[in-house]
């Protein structure tokens, strides 16, 4: 039986690519409006909240805490059958705190996850052109 690829996020979106090029030099970016100030998670071309086209890149330091998370007991795609249970977590950015990124939590039992837990992203290389951004209890 062939081994089940891992589901990918597609690279060539326009409005993400500077995303995934940071998450390569092992930076966490996302961006922010020039006219409102609103920090804009996920990524696009116009503000949500003002709807200015004056957006751009900002690297963030990586760390955060958990605002919210769940435990996946029951994979629904073949490639994550032996990789239960995982944890998904919504993690609130420290230098960025409307912002909500949902993410893995790695290196952590899942019984040890809470909410407020001090974490900070780490990268993983996933092959030559995706390196995923995820995160784990900050020391």
């Amino acid at each position: 039986m062939a081994k089940a690829e891992q589901p990918l996020p597609d690279l060539d979106r326009p409005e993400t690519r500077p995303f995934w090029e940071a998450c390569q030099r092992g930076e966490l970016t996302i961006q922010r409006c020039g006219d409102c100030g609103a920090d804009i998670w996920y990524p696009q071309t116009v503000c949500e909240k003002c709807n200015s086209w004056n957006v751009h890149w900002r690297t963030l330091s990586g760390r955060g805490v958990v605002y919210s998370w769940i435990v996946v007991r029951h994979g629904l795609h073949p490639y994550f059958a032996g990789k239960l249970p995982f944890a998904v977590a919504l993690v609130e950015l420290d230098d960025a705190p409307t912002v909500r990124m949902t993410t893995n939590i790695l290196d952590c039992p899942v019984e040890d996850i809470h909410i407020g837990m001090p974490v900070e992203v780490v990268f993983q290389k996933v092959n030559e052109k995706l390196t995923m951004p995820y995160f784990r209890r900050a020391e």
